[in-house]
């Protein structure tokens, strides 16, 4: 293999993401070029990170690679949209960072969520109720999806957020059309992705300024009264952290859920397995998270001149950590192109790395777990009934549609 057929390796075009993760290509760079130049349409190029070393070596150190600095997604955005997505705690440095951070953190602390779990085990059996008319002589055929998979962050981060249910929907459809633009079927124009950014953090605005002041319980009154280190988050500050709050919440979960899903339906070993003893669906889930990975890159923008694996990096160079790539690095995790729940070593990065690792990190791991354990005493079977389409994203990594038949225990 020379390095000639490097060039034939395109993993920015969503088209290359639709019939499945290109991993060839992914260990190819890892073992010819792990830190490897690659075109952008717009007539320039970016770094990818493709080993997991390397990876977390990017995300550790954010002096050198700034994630508010052209913020985190290979495209550099629309001057009018650049500003709010830098307000997003995703898309901001240090030291702006770490107050806001602490008074999220402080709402998804263990107790906190160990007080959520019935809450949430309600909020998916109301789901699984409301499907109940939808099945006949015990069965019903549905997009796994949409019907199952979509529904229950969505409920979930629109209950946490006291945002009004009949807004629920709103805030999906938002979310898609940011997340999921380069597919045609979720997505719309540029302009209607732009749209939809600045409708949603406008609508986190009316909701903060609303509830600012009060003494409401819902996660937007908490993060919008408490003062951390001498910081209390403003309401445009909320604007900004509400689409990323939203965003997250819907479509990390999403995928995650669906995906793990599919993988246990392919493997009908692991799935007795789980539906037999959820005491195991913790490890099982991580392994979804490795192999899953709801999100496959975040970018960052060097500050100055630099390297990475001795690859010399200039400043205001973009630089991909591909996580989806670092999630099968061989020199990590063994056998990495085989799913296995009972992996005893999983130092996925799913959730990212460092002072930007996800929020809500702990939050999709007991949502998916409630997901199956509820799913499992109401259901004796699933099973495919058609082709899982995936999305068309170069960034989201998961199903836009799953045909399933489920039947009734």
């Amino acid at each position: 293999m020379t390095d000639n057929d490097l060039s034939t390796i395109d993993i920015y075009n969503p088209d290359n993401y639709v019939d499945g993760v290109p991993f060839a290509d992914y260990q190819q760079l890892r073992q010819q070029a792990p830190v490897y130049w690659h075109k952008h349409p717009d007539g320039g190029g970016y770094w990818i990170i493709s080993r997991h070393e390397d990876v977390v070596e990017v995300a550790k150190d954010f002096k050198t690679f700034s994630a508010q600095r052209g913020f985190v997604l290979v495209d550099d955005l629309p001057e009018e949209i650049l500003g709010q997505a830098q307000g997003q705690l995703l898309g901001m440095d240090p030291p702006n960072h770490g107050p806001i951070r602490r008074a999220v953190i402080t709402r998804f602390t263990k107790k906190l969520l160990a007080e959520l779990e019935p809450r949430i085990r309600d909020i998916t059996n109301t789901i699984f109720d409301r499907l109940e008319p939808k099945f006949i002589d015990g069965q019903l055929d549905c997009n796994f999806v949409e019907d199952f998979a979509g529904e229950l962050p969505t409920s979930v981060i629109g209950s946490l957020l006291g945002v009004p249910e009949d807004m629920w929907s709103q805030l999906r459809h938002w979310s898609d059309l940011q997340t999921s633009a380069s597919d045609p079927d979720i997505g719309g124009t540029p302009e209607e992705t732009q749209q939809a950014s600045m409708d949603m953090g406008a609508y986190g605005y009316q909701l903060a300024e609303q509830r600012k002041g009060g003494d409401g319980d819902d996660l937007i009154s908490l993060l919008i009264n408490v003062e951390v280190d001498g910081h209390k988050v403003t309401e445009m500050e909320f604007a900004s952290l509400f689409v990323q709050i939203t965003v997250a919440g819907n479509e990390t979960t999403r995928a995650l859920i669906a995906g793990g899903m599919y993988e246990l339906i392919k493997r009908p070993e692991f799935y007795q397995a789980v539906e037999a003893d959820t005491a195991k669906l913790p490890q099982a889930i991580e392994e979804m998270l490795r192999w899953t990975c709801p999100l496959h890159y975040f970018r960052r923008t060097a500050t100055c001149d630099t390297e990475v694996a001795g690859q010399a990096i200039k400043e205001n160079d973009r630089v991909i950590m591909l996580y989806s790539s670092a999630n099968f690095d061989e020199t990590v995790f063994d056998k990495p192109e085989e799913f296995d729940i009972y992996r005893p070593k999983n130092p996925h990065l799913a959730f990212g790395y460092g002072i930007h690792l996800c929020l809500g990190a702990n939050l999709a791991r007991m949502e998916t777990r409630i997901f199956f354990e509820e799913f499992f005493k109401r259901y004796k079977s699933i099973s495919l009934t058609g082709d899982a389409k995936r999305i068309r994203s170069n960034l989201v990594n998961g199903f836009k549609s799953m045909p399933v038949n489920i039947q009734k225990r």
